[in-house]
């Protein structure tokens, strides 16, 4: 009995940095959307075709699908939505401990973040 999702962002993985299986690893992900700075590109999973609701800001309780893998978000900061929309760039903590402060461009999320490949799907998504 699954609860309808809406879909607020959608963009498909077009490549994986060197060293973002090491962040990853570290329990932290980092999204660029296309065009990446070859610096960022390193770290990040970088991403094309960024499809955002105008108004996408993450909030508690969202979803972000990453390939076959889903985390839930806990909280998210200010800038979260804006960079997302603007840079397709947002940065996951993967199970934060309690005291690790929230910046204005992270989200954290509940969980672990699984294998991702070129291609897989990206998505925030709120349930209906």
């Amino acid at each position: 009995m699954s609860s309808a999702m809406t879909t607020l962002y959608e963009a498909t993985v077009t490549r994986i940095g060197a060293d973002a299986q090491d962040m990853i690893d570290a329990g932290v992900v980092i999204l660029f959307g296309e065009p990446c700075p070859d610096a960022l590109a390193e770290v990040s999973i970088v991403h094309s075709g960024g499809a955002a609701d105008v108004d996408l800001a993450p909030q508690p309780g969202d979803v972000v699908v990453l390939g076959a893998t889903e985390l839930t978000v806990r909280a998210a900061g200010e800038l979260a939505g804006s960079n997302l929309r603007e840079l397709g760039h947002i940065v996951l903590y993967c199970d934060p401990a309690d005291d690790q402060a929230l910046l204005p461009g992270a989200v954290f999320v509940d969980g672990q973040l699984g294998a991702v490949v070129d291609g897989d799907r990206v998505a925030i998504e709120r349930r209906a």
